[in-house]
């Protein structure tokens, strides 16, 4: 029997890149996977279409994250896709994936821009597990996608390394909080992977080699590295672990 069937997941900003990536790994597990998007649809529809052609299950739910409704319109329309399928509010799995980037270096820093993303990165996954208080079964999954650069300096970037910061300290009293449901929480952190978010610092072969350098392999990572992590995290070979911070970075800066 497949690890994951019979039980449904939700990946959060899983049109592209990473969250794509896992969307993939819990379908291929026998999971029900519920594709978050905030604004592609089109790649959303992607991430559908490879699901379901390697004979996985999933459906696709749009909510912006940075509105203040957020919340309620994320579980709103996760509620109808779920009874479009005959199925409950209830699920077993949250993928905390989607963020945002771009806030720069201290100089750069906007009120607008630092908004936006503590309202993505930080303020969304903590409500949305609030909001699934209710609806997640006991001995659920919680997994929450952290960064390298809560554990390495990270001056370019200094509002999202921030973010990312408050996520592994999030992680931490969930954990403690939802134990007793036997539900674990978990934060897992890539280091640089091949994504649209990074696109920019791989524009050339000098950056690209640059940035393999940093891991012991000598390559940048792929959303499968990251993807595959998650997978065992949210299996119940892992119900032994919660409130940890999981590197995932290919030994980077070892």
């Amino acid at each position: 029997m497949s690890p994951l069937a019979g039980r449904t997941a939700i990946v959060t900003g899983a049109s592209r890149g990473i969250g794509r990536g896992i969307a993939e790994r819990l379908a291929r597990d026998g999971a029900l996977v519920a594709v978050h998007y905030g604004s592609n649809e089109k790649a959303a529809l992607e991430t559908l279409e490879i699901i379901r052609e390697r004979g996985g299950r999933a459906f696709a739910f749009r909510a912006d994250l940075e509105e203040p409704d957020a919340v309620d319109t994320f579980y709103a329309a996760l509620d109808a896709g779920l009874a479009e399928l005959g199925q409950g509010p209830e699920f077993d799995i949250l993928v905390n994936n989607a963020a945002t980037s771009g806030s720069g270096r201290l100089h750069q820093l906007t009120s607008e821009v630092f908004d936006r993303l503590v309202a993505v990165n930080v303020k969304a996954p903590l409500f949305l597990v609030q909001g699934s208080l209710g609806r997640m079964r006991d001995g659920g999954r919680i997994v929450n996608i952290s960064s390298a650069a809560t554990k390495h300096a990270f001056p370019d970037s200094l509002t999202y390394a921030m973010t990312k910061g408050a996520i592994d300290t999030m992680t931490l009293a969930l954990a403690k909080e939802l134990g007793p449901r036997g539900i674990t929480v978990n934060a897992v952190a890539p280091g640089y992977v091949a994504t649209d978010m990074n696109a920019r610092r791989r524009a050339t072969p000098e950056a690209c080699a640059a940035l393999a350098a940093l891991s012991v392999f000598n390559r940048i990572g792929t959303p499968a590295d990251i993807a595959d992590v998650v997978g065992f995290l949210v299996s119940d070979d892992a119900r032994w672990i919660t409130g940890q911070y999981v590197d995932a970075t290919g030994g980077t800066s070892l």
